[in-house]
């Protein structure tokens, strides 16, 4: 197929691995042909609805490298969502006799754009589809190939999303510093909040990875500094059932022996019943473009403190949120690793003409390939039968109990 131009956009929450994404297909396409035309939407689908894009020129080419040591992105993200008009219009983005999907193929069409590569999560790359299923109705040929972002590691059928082990080692890298804070007053009760709506891999792999930390340390039990003390005490995530009293007579015994509790919270725990506790009240529960609740509004670690406070005795609490600090951390080496084989295999396929998002396919022995867009769904739930998880809530002396 020839390829004379191609577009990049990154869109949704940041992840680690946006700005080596970009720096890596940058350095792809200008390995294999350097002749191709690159251009960067700005701000994700916002850039796109506008016209709003820069010109990838020889100083960014030749200096692409230097993107996999930062975090965030370098073209900007946005939360931007063609099919929600209402919000749309409200922006400013479309007018109201405008068709958001139409508008975005047609920029694309009067850009002159082959391929499109689109790195975000199931909502960005499907998003993607539509479009170029658009411009294919309009006699127009646009191949889309999208990268899978999300620290939340949720989108089916993809083994592993692009930036999640980065964010589970910033997680415990925060814990680090945050659980320091368990004896700067007695029965101190510590919540750490990491992000994860609906799946708690991030929770559990960021829990893991602390308390992995925690068995390569040095300790002097005799005047205080303990690994009891540091550990992971509770975690909390949406795939599990929360026994809210039980697990308070647990962790007061905790209380009771050491002085503190840790607790790691997926931000995602429990929000069914904090949503109908509040709705209960009257009070109006806040949803952002894609129609999913935002949490910040309802904050699921201050309704977790005020359930164990008074039953632990605490007497201070101190919640902590690790979202922004671990999804806009660069790369790791783990993370760079995949993101090197999923942009190469990107290109290949942009060249080829085959759409789709590049992934491990968990339904095809973990291959490395183009997963058709139909199969890209969000939501993809943690399992938390796994023995590396079961082994951790084992040795934290906490029951795993499946939510229904």
């Amino acid at each position: 197929m020839s390829v004379r131009r191609v577009a990049l956009l990154t869109a949704g929450g940041f992840a680690p691995c946006l700005s080596s994404a970009v720096g890596g297909l940058i350095e792809r396409y200008t390995e294999i042909d350097p002749t191709v035309e690159i251009i960067a939407y700005q701000n994700g689908y916002h850039g796109l609805l506008t016209g709003n894009y820069v010109v990838v020129d020889e100083d960014a080419r030749a200096r692409a490298a230097v993107l996999h040591r930062y975090g965030g992105s370098p073209i900007g993200n946005s939360r931007v969502k063609l099919t929600n008009k209402k919000n749309l219009v409200e922006r400013g983005l479309v007018a109201e006799d405008e068709n958001p999907l139409e508008k975005a193929a047609e920029q694309l069409r009067k850009d002159g754009v082959d391929v499109l590569h689109t790195i975000g999560g199931d909502d960005t790359n499907t998003t993607a589809a539509d479009l170029a299923a658009y411009l294919e109705e309009h006699d127009y040929h646009l191949t889309v190939v999208g990268l899978p972002k999300t620290i939340d590691n949720d989108v089916v059928p993809i083994r592993q999303s692009l930036g999640a082990w980065t964010a589970a080692e910033e997680v415990s890298n925060y814990a680090q510093h945050v659980i320091g804070e368990h004896r700067s007053n007695p029965r101190m009760l510590i919540i750490h909040e990491i992000m994860g709506r609906h799946c708690g891999w991030l929770a559990a792999a960021g829990s893991r990875r602390y308390h992995e930390w925690l068995k390569t340390q040095e300790w002097v039990p005799s005047i205080g500094l303990t690994k009891e003390r540091w550990d992971v005490h509770a975690v909390f995530l949406p795939e599990l059932a929360i026994d809210i009293e039980g697990e308070a007579k647990r962790l007061k015994a905790i209380m009771d022996e050491q002085g503190n509790v840790n607790i790691f919270l997926s931000e995602g725990a429990g929000v069914p019943e904090i949503i109908k506790e509040m709705e209960a009240a009257g009070v109006e529960v806040k949803r952002d473009p894609f129609g999913h609740v935002q949490l910040d509004t309802i904050n699921p670690g201050q309704w977790f403190a005020k359930q164990f406070a008074a039953k632990l005795g605490a007497e201070k609490v101190m919640v902590q949120k690790s979202g922004y600090f671990s999804r806009a951390a660069h790369a790791n080496a783990d993370d760079l690793r995949l993101i090197k084989s999923m942009t190469d295999l990107a290109v290949e396929c942009a060249f080829k003409g085959e759409s789709g998002v590049i992934g491990h396919d968990e339904e095809d022995g973990d291959r490395l390939k183009a997963i058709a867009f139909p199969r890209i769904a969000g939501g993809k739930h943690f399992d938390v039968t796994q023995k590396w998880f079961t082994d951790l809530m084992a040795e934290i002396g906490q029951d795993v109990v499946p939510a229904k």
